[in-house]
């Protein structure tokens, strides 16, 4: 892993009710674009300060600054995470209880526990740069100060789904990032690559693989969703069932439905338990781990976390 579970290792979480959605995190194109507008103009900032020959205390006071003002942003727009704060709840058994002067890391510790270093990110890179079962990482990937580095174990897609089907038969959901608009309706919830028949509507071909839309950009990972179930018919998967994050207005209350084909085509990343992998991978990832090869910052496997 390495984006959500760095900034939970850090700082911890918060109940929803302690720190309520904005219209901005519901609906974050606005604030994202605001805030991309002025990263790039500190970037020419940064960069004239450099080619003028200005001190290194200058620069850093600038990017002091810099960052003050995009902590503003995001204040304004999100929110001040709590530092302190009380849960209310009640239990099964309809008692009230309440949790006094809980930080954001005792809540996480108490009430979820999850231990974040025990998950494992897997990509379906098949290209020529990025040979099967073996670790990558992104240059400049990291999202937090001080976190872990994000390690991708490249496998194929099929090993992909192996994998996954394994977690979800034990009952839990699996993360997962793709391609999520190619093939794709959202008012009808489906995912398919025979959805729309390009190829016989303009009578040519279309058809690529999936290693050529890598690296001709036609194709890489744009957004992150949820597996919550998978439909096997003689030992194989036919269909994923996918929870979509676009409200209840998008596919049918929320979820879609992707076919087997899709996820071969459009899924890139999904992230599971590493007690689900193979000795042998196991063993890859641990000996790989201090030196995994690094991809540069563009590559497409990078590509979610830059949204």
């Amino acid at each position: 892993m390495g984006y959500a579970d760095g900034l939970i290792d850090k700082y911890g979480i918060v109940p929803k009710s302690v720190m309520p959605e904005t219209y901005s995190s519901s609906k974050s194109n606005e604030m994202n674009s605001v805030l991309n507008l002025k990263l790039r103009k500190d970037a020419v900032t940064l960069r004239k300060l450099v080619k003028d020959k200005a001190s290194d205390a200058d620069i850093e006071s600038a990017k002091d600054k810099m960052l003050s003002e995009d902590y503003r942003i995001l204040a304004y727009t999100l929110g001040v995470p709590p530092t302190k704060f009380d849960f209310e709840y009640r239990d099964d058994d309809k008692n009230y209880h309440i949790d006094r002067d809980l930080t954001p890391k005792a809540f996480f510790a108490k009430y979820v526990g999850w231990d974040t270093d025990s998950y494992q990110s897997l990509i379906n890179g098949p290209t020529a740069d990025k040979p099967f079962n073996h670790l990558y990482t992104v240059e400049m990937l990291g999202n937090v100060v001080g976190g872990r580095e994000v390690r991708h174990f490249n496998v194929t897609s099929e090993e992909m789904k192996r994998l996954a089907i394994k977690q979800l038969e034990a009952g839990e959901t699996v993360w997962f990032g793709s391609d999520v608009g190619k093939s794709s309706d959202s008012k009808l919830g489906i995912m398919d690559p025979k959805l729309y028949d390009k190829n016989a509507l303009f009578n040519t071909s279309f058809d690529m693989t999936k290693a050529e839309r890598l690296d001709y950009g036609e194709s890489l990972m744009t957004h992150a969703m949820v597996l919550t179930g998978v439909d096997i018919v003689d030992g194989k998967p036919t269909k994923w069932k996918v929870e979509n994050s676009w409200g209840e207005k998008a596919g049918q209350n929320g979820y879609f439905v992707a076919s087997d084909e899709w996820f071969s085509e459009f899924v890139y990343q999904v992230v599971v338990n590493k007690k689900y992998l193979s000795a042998d991978e196991q063993a890859t990832i641990k000996a790989e781990y201090d030196h995994p090869t690094v991809l540069k910052p563009w590559d497409p496997m990078g590509a979610l976390a830059s949204k």
